[in-house]
C-alpha cells in the first residue's frame, strides 16, 4: 500500500465522535484528578481553608468594635462579604491551574487522549467549583461557632450557595482568559491582586457604604462586589433580596457572555 493510499484511507476514515454522556464521564474523571492533586499540594488546601478563616477572625475581633460597636454585630454584617471576597479570589485558582497545565504540557497530553475536547477545561472549572463549595461551607461553620446566625433558614442558605457558585462560575471565565494569555502561573495571581483586591476593598464587604467618603459611595453602590455582598446578606441574614439577587444574576450572565467566548477562542489558538 502506497503512502498516497494510506493518506487517502486516513482522510476517508470517519472521525470518532463522543456522546455527551462520555464527555460527562471524562469531565468527572478530570475533576477528580484536580481534587486529588490537593493531597500532593497541601498549600492549596491551606489557601482554601486557613486564609479565609484568618480574614474572619482578624476583621471580626480587630475591626469589629470600631466599625459596628461589637464583634458579634460586625460578624453578622461582614461574614457574607468575606465569603464573596474569598470566592472571587478563589476564581483565580482556575486560571492558575490551567496555565500550569498549559505550560507544563499536561493540557496537550490530555487533549491527545480519546476524550471530549471540552473535558479538560470543564473538569478544571468543576473541580474549582467544588473547592468553592468547601470554602463557603467552612466559613459558614466558623461563623456559626463565633455566633453568626442564619436569618432565612435553610432555604436562604441554599439560595446563597447557588447564587455565589453561579456568580463564581461566571467570573472564573475571566481567570481562564488570563490563564491562557499569560506565560506564567504567577502572573494570574498578580492579575488577581491588581484587579480583585481593589475591587473588593472599594465595596461594602468590610465597611458599610454610609461610613465611606461621599465621592467613593457612588462607586461602591454600583460595584458588582457590593451588589453580590448585599444579595448574600439578604439571603443569609435578612433584608432586601430580590433587587440585589437579580442584579447579581445579570452581572453573572454579562461576565459569562463576554469572557467565555474570548477564553475559549484564546484557548483554541494556544493549543
Amino acid at each position: 500500500m502506497t503512502a498516497a493510499n494510506v493518506t487517502a484511507g486516513t482522510r476517508l476514515a470517519p472521525a470518532r465522535r463522543l456522546g455527551v454522556s462520555a464527555g460527562l464521564r471524562h469531565t468527572l474523571t478530570l475533576t477528580w484528578r484536580s481534587l486529588v492533586q490537593i493531597k500532593h499540594n497541601p498549600m492549596e488546601l491551606l489557601d482554601l481553608s486557613i486564609q479565609p478563616v484568618m480574614f474572619v477572625l482578624l476583621f471580626t475581633y480587630v475591626f469589629g468594635t470600631a466599625i459596628s460597636g461589637s464583634p458579634g454585630e460586625y460578624l453578622t454584617f461582614a461574614l457574607p462579604g468575606i465569603i464573596v471576597q474569598n470566592a472571587l479570589f478563589a476564581t483565580m485558582t482556575t486560571g492558575f491551574g490551567l496555565n500550569n497545565d498549559l505550560t507544563k504540557g499536561v493540557f496537550d497530553r490530555l487533549r491527545a487522549l480519546p476524550i471530549a475536547r471540552w473535558a479538560p477545561l470543564a473538569g478544571r472549572i468543576l473541580a474549582d467549583t467544588v473547592k468553592q463549595a468547601w470554602s463557603v461551607s467552612l466559613l459558614i461553620g466558623v461563623g456559626a461557632i463565633l455566633g453568626f446566625r442564619l436569618g432565612n433558614g435553610v432555604l436562604g442558605l441554599l439560595g446563597a450557595f447557588v447564587l455565589l457558585l453561579g456568580f463564581s462560575l461566571a467570573a472564573a471565565w475571566i481567570s481562564v482568559l488570563v490563564g491562557v494569555l499569560v506565560s506564567e502561573p504567577e502572573k494570574v495571581q498578580i492579575f488577581g491582586f491588581m484587579v480583585i483586591f481593589p475591587l473588593t476593598f472599594t465595596s461594602n464587604v468590610f465597611v458599610p457604604t454610609d461610613r465611606m467618603p461621599g465621592w467613593l459611595q457612588h462607586w461602591v453602590e454600583v460595584n458588582p462586589v457590593t451588589i453580590l455582598a448585599d444579595a448574600l446578606r439578604g439571603l443569609l441574614v435578612g433584608g432586601p433580596v430580590t433587587t440585589p439577587v437579580v442584579q447579581s444574576m445579570l452581572w453573572a450572565v454579562a461576565l459569562a457572555a463576554v469572557f467565555a467566548p474570548l477564553a475559549v477562542r484564546a484557548l483554541r489558538r494556544r493549543v
